[in-house]
């Protein structure tokens, strides 16, 4: 499977070979995943850190070494740096994951081991950025702390410049040019757009019956989850999309809908279970005061010590099992965390859990998110149309927006619900999403081998 076409780029089906079918030069793997490991490890360094001081600087005092804005200010300037951020982001993060897939043929046992690599090297940019910019600020200000982001993503331009060669050309050549005939469309598309924002603002009003701060939030969340609505849309209807991949895109969407409840819990870590630290913790430990936002480093400390566990597992099972049952085994975890937080919750009762507690919600989710999350990179990579491979990284991250958006949207109508009840009820119907999944595990995998198959003969028949 994977025969290049004349651009040297993996094509649809066949029996040739991919870039780096006979690279092992890092760690068994082709040696272009260093440059893309590096490149986005040094990425994410730069971006954590970067965001870990802005909203400080942006209202601290003067005499601190900040701006001086007001609070109010200093959040919508905030929010235009945060835009301008995604911006980048964007382009970015679809486009290097894209990159990882194409190094390997669709039946290469290392690609979810590839991407278990290569999602190490974002924890480890995430776990040491904050840590590292927040000192360079307390030693230095604010323009410290800047200047050591910044050389992050200065060393990240120089890690792809340097190891650009070791791609072996993925990514030189778009696999769906825009066209003169596509401008007018484009161009629709943009208008659909803003009038879709404009609608789903309109919809917040009339709900909030004003316009509040929850009028925002509502009007994103109706974003985020339109936007892969109207972007799995927009490919089925693609005439370049041919039938084999259609059949895959099918096989995906029970894919994404998993990721979505996945993300919807795992994304709580920075709102519900925050707060859960803060006010339902026992922050003293052996005698020691424990800020609640340890617990943020816990997540990804663990992925930094079990990624290499879990690269060399799905090795060693020989990329079993199926992707799809991959999938309902991440969703199971992240359900039990939030089952065992309600428990722990209950019996609680109205004093604190133990520290111990959250440390086991945040490493059950790891090991969920491992089971998951590279083997959603790997699989977006696999089933994504031809034509759409960058959209279709994109369509992947829109999971966790839209999974933000339902948090949202929970958080509003939960208001006054007892830990117990909130993590119990979110833990079992997160549950239920997983049985589903294994239920229909066999038909994904059926789709993805029917679509695979007939790629495979039409390329031998043409």
């Amino acid at each position: 499977m994977g025969v290049m076409d004349q651009d040297g780029a993996p094509g649809r089906g066949g029996a040739g070979t991919a870039r780096g079918t006979h690279d092992r030069g890092f760690f068994g793997h082709p040696r272009g995943l260093l440059t893309l490991f590096g490149t986005e490890m040094w990425e994410r360094f730069s971006y954590y850190g970067m965001r870990a001081i802005l909203l400080y600087f942006l209202t601290d005092t003067l005499a601190d070494g900040g701006l001086g804005l007001d609070e109010g200010v200093g959040n919508a300037t905030a929010y235009l740096g945060i835009v301008l951020v995604a911006l980048g982001t964007g382009l970015l993060k679809p486009n290097v994951s894209s990159l990882v897939g194409e190094l390997y043929t669709r039946d290469d046992p290392r690609r979810d081991s590839a991407f278990s690599i290569f999602y190490m090297g974002i924890n480890i940019g995430s776990l040491f950025a904050p840590i590292l910019v927040g000192i360079a600020r307390e030693v230095g200000g604010y323009h410290a702390g800047f200047a050591v982001a910044a050389v992050g993503m200065a060393v990240a331009l120089a890690f792809f410049v340097a190891g650009r060669h070791l791609l072996g050309g993925a990514g030189d050549a778009p696999p769906n040019p825009l066209t003169a005939q596509d401008r007018p469309g484009l161009l629709r598309l943009l208008a659909a757009v803003g009038v879709g924002a404009l609608v789903a603002f309109g919809v917040a009003v009339l709900v909030s019956g004003g316009v509040e701060v929850t009028t925002f939030v509502d009007t994103l969340s109706y974003i985020a989850l339109a936007a892969p609505v109207a972007t799995f849309w927009v490919m089925f209807r693609s005439p370049k999309v041919t039938a084999p991949e259609r059949s895959r895109l099918r096989a995906y969407v029970p894919l994404f809908v998993a990721a979505m409840v996945f993300w919807m819990i795992f994304e709580q870590a920075a709102s519900t279970l925050s707060a859960y630290a803060k006010d339902h913790t026992e922050l003293d430990v052996l005698g020691f005061a424990v800020s609640p936002s340890f617990f943020q480093s816990v997540n990804p400390a663990a992925i930094i010590l079990l990624a290499p566990l879990f690269a060399w597992l799905w090795v060693r099972l020989d990329d079993r099992p199926p992707t799809a049952v991959k999938f309902a085994i991440g969703l199971a975890f992240a359900a039990v965390s939030f089952l065992f937080l309600a428990g722990a919750s209950a019996i609680a009762g109205d004093g604190r859990s133990p520290a111990w507690v959250l440390v086991v919600v945040y490493v059950i989710q790891t090991v969920g998110e491992l089971c998951l999350s590279p083997v959603g990179l790997a699989a977006t990579t696999l089933l994504a149309p031809r034509a759409f491979r960058g959209q279709a990284m994109a369509l992947w991250f829109l999971a966790t927006s839209a999974g933000n958006a339902v948090t949202a949207q929970l958080v509003q109508v939960t208001e006054g619900a007892s830990p117990t009840a909130y993590f119990g009820w979110i833990g079992a119907v997160a549950l239920a999403c997983a049985g589903a999944m294994f239920a229909i595990a066999p038909w994904v995998t059926r789709k993805i081998r029917e679509g695979a198959e007939t790629e495979d003969k039409a390329a031998l028949a043409g």
